[in-house]
């Protein structure tokens, strides 16, 4: 009974480290703010690529349904995963159609959440940790955009 139950544990570490790294690979652009702003994305473990731009990223914590339900108004119900990266992204630095991440401000937080086929994106300018629960959210004047890819 020991060797099952450490069995299942390890598995569901497994299936929680998977889901965090649902955001990684190339993505889509799928709504018109993205496609206007950034275009096709990559996320990988280190860095972010968009429109042949490649910036350095550290992931500072792992999103709970919670967070995504924050940030992205995502449905907890179902299954996914995401991150709260460092970055930091230029506040001159144009991107498609001459667009930035965070207008006049540097873009330095990015945060994640995907069910595996659909990724969602927020970028947040601002030195501190953006708060992710929603009454934070709803009167934080760091948040730049939201937008989202496919696969």
């Amino acid at each position: 009974m020991a060797i099952w139950l450490l069995g299942w544990g390890l598995c569901a570490e497994q299936a929680g480290a998977q889901e965090a790294k649902q955001d990684r690979g190339y993505w889509e652009a799928a709504s018109d703010t993205a496609r206007d702003i950034t275009g096709d994305i990559t996320v990988s473990e280190m860095k972010l690529s968009i429109n042949f731009s490649r910036f350095t990223i550290a992931q500072i914590l792992e999103l709970t349904p919670a967070n995504a339900t924050a940030v992205f108004g995502a449905d907890t119900s179902t299954r996914g995963g995401g991150n709260l990266y460092r970055l930091d992204v230029p506040a001159d630095k144009r991107f498609a159609h001459h667009n930035t991440l965070c207008g006049e401000q540097e873009t330095q937080w990015m945060a994640t959440w995907s069910d595996g086929r659909r990724l969602q994106v927020a970028f947040f300018s601002g030195d501190s940790m953006p708060a992710m629960t929603a009454d934070a959210l709803a009167k934080a004047q760091n948040v730049c955009e939201l937008l989202e890819y496919v696969r």
